[in-house]
């Protein structure tokens, strides 16, 4: 433990208790003054000693006059939010050889599998947030991924089974439901979160660890974070409030009581907070719920969300340079789709988006997180520079087609894709599975367990884009050419990079 080191006169206990109820009185003085800017609390201070003194001086700050400005609390708060936080439990059950050894691989390569299996239950712990009163609850994705069963436990302890309405691992935002039988839930309204700003106070309500709900407070660190994680719509706000594993699934609130986001991830080192916590923006949240109520959505794909229809990238100094523009920001269009919502706003390659409604945007997640967050439909305004030329264009917000249609067909048969699922390439197939939008051939959706693909490396996201030299660009093509040979090249696009794999029959 590190010492502590006093400076200046002598340290007596009676100084010392001087020392530290001063330290409690401008603690609370400071609380009281932030509490009173953000509008959101009563009127503890006087206004007037916030005001600066003749001549531009710094303000000096003035400590509580009363107990009532001594005790200012979150507790009023706490107490509308608590009851809609909730504990959820996802429940996976797990074939297991009743010889532990068995379940070694290299024991298991000598001895083969042993008939006798005994299921093991792997249980993950999050939380979650009742955002309407009939029992339909926001949590995280990866809190209940591959959960066979999905358990909640209120607040006053009532345990319900519920059923995902939705799991959306590109924006890791799931939404459940339980059988409330006609009562009506406590629930957290939404908040816009484009008006939450950094230096508010919010605070992390969930349940860290399983020991029961905590509360922790801090303020907003940072808006529009998009490097923290991979997806499309990857958008976060930064906070300092405590936020542990347990707490994923939990409310950022704001201290009017309003849901800021979802929390969903921390950055650390050791696994414990430090003061580096991201949550999911209450707006994106609120669309996917919404998504789910308007049936775009489904349990399995999770929603449907409105596209940009471009692909690009940052606009940095020397980019900006290089087009004539006064500073760096924005997102350089390189690829626009035919026929997508900016394409009809008449955006093209080489233009700069530099804000959605008013909004800066300044990379391709940000400008699909804008875009996302309105339904289908609504009509956007899109800051656009053209060499010098700067000028707004209205585009109409839509869903990614599905054109072609998916189609989805098993691979079966001696060939080494067999026991893949494929799919053809459409907008909407590519953000299903986070894949290139503009890519080409057909993507590989599923792999099972122990398949003949899978034994040859072959992965969900996956794009077949040629067999034995031949572009193929549908499902039944792609069929027809594995089952006309018995030796086979098959050239795929993962991650941006072009594979060439041969295999013999």
């Amino acid at each position: 433990m590190p010492p502590f080191f006093f400076y200046g006169p002598p340290m007596t206990r009676e100084r010392l208790i001087t020392l530290v109820s001063a330290a409690a009185i401008f603690a609370a003085g400071a609380l009281a003054n932030a509490y009173v800017g953000s509008g959101t609390a009563q009127n503890v201070q006087n206004p007037a000693r916030l005001n600066a003194p003749a001549g531009g001086q710094v303000p000096t700050l003035i400590s509580p006059s009363s107990m009532p400005e001594v005790q200012m609390t979150f507790a009023p708060v706490v107490k509308r939010v608590a009851p809609a936080v909730v504990n959820v439990y996802a429940r996976t059950v797990v074939q297991q050889q009743s010889n532990p050894l068995l379940n070694d691989p290299f024991f298991s390569q000598f001895f083969g599998a042993s008939p006798e299996m005994r299921q093991r239950v792997q249980q993950s712990l999050g939380s979650g947030v009742i955002v309407r009163a009939d029992g339909i609850i926001l949590t995280s994705n990866h809190v209940v991924d591959g959960g066979n069963e999905i358990v909640v436990a209120l607040s006053d302890k009532r345990e319900f089974k519920a059923r995902v309405l939705t799991a959306d691992a590109r924006t890791d935002l799931a939404v459940l439901k339980i059988d409330t039988r006609g009562e009506k839930l406590p629930f957290v309204p939404f908040a816009d979160s484009d008006k939450v700003q950094v230096g508010d106070l919010v605070l992390a309500v969930g349940d860290p660890f399983g020991v029961g709900q905590t509360v922790t407070m801090g303020i907003v660190s940072a808006q529009a974070r998009t490097q923290v994680a991979g997806g499309d719509y990857q958008y976060f706000i930064q906070t300092d409030a405590a936020i542990n594993p347990g707490n994923s699934g939990g409310a950022l609130v704001t201290t009017e009581g309003r849901l800021a986001g979802i929390n969903t991830a921390i950055y650390s080192r050791s696994g414990g907070s430090v003061g580096i916590g991201f949550a999911i923006p209450a707006n994106l949240a609120r669309r996917v719920v919404e998504g789910v109520e308007g049936g775009q959505a489904t349990a399995t794909r999770g929603v449907r969300l409105a596209w940009a229809g471009v692909n690009g990238q940052p606009v940095t100094s020397a980019i900006a340079a290089s087009l004539g523009l006064a500073r760096p920001g924005g997102v350089l269009i390189k690829d626009v789709y035919p026929g997508g919502p900016l394409a009809n706003a008449g955006v093209k390659s080489g233009d700069v988006v530099q804000a959605v409604d008013g909004t800066p945007v300044d990379d391709v997640q940000a400008l699909n997180y804008r875009i996302a967050t309105h339904p289908p439909g609504a009509r956007v305004r899109v800051a656009l520079a053209s060499g010098k030329v700067v000028r707004d264009v209205m585009a109409t917000v839509a869903l990614p087609p599905e054109n072609p249609p998916r189609e989805t067909q098993a691979v079966a048969g001696r060939n080494p894709l067999s026991g893949a699922a494929v799919q053809n390439l459409s907008p909407a197939t590519a953000l299903d599975l986070g894949i290139d939008l503009f890519a080409k051939g057909v993507a590989v959706s599923e792999v099972a367990d122990n398949s003949l693909a899978a034994a040859q490396g072959f992965r969900p996201g996956d794009i077949i884009r040629a067999i034995n030299g031949t572009d193929v660009s549908r499902t039944g093509e792609l069929v027809r050419a594995l089952n006309a040979a018995t030796r086979w090249q098959v050239t795929l696009e993962r991650g941006g990079r072009r594979i060439t794999a041969s295999f013999a029959g």
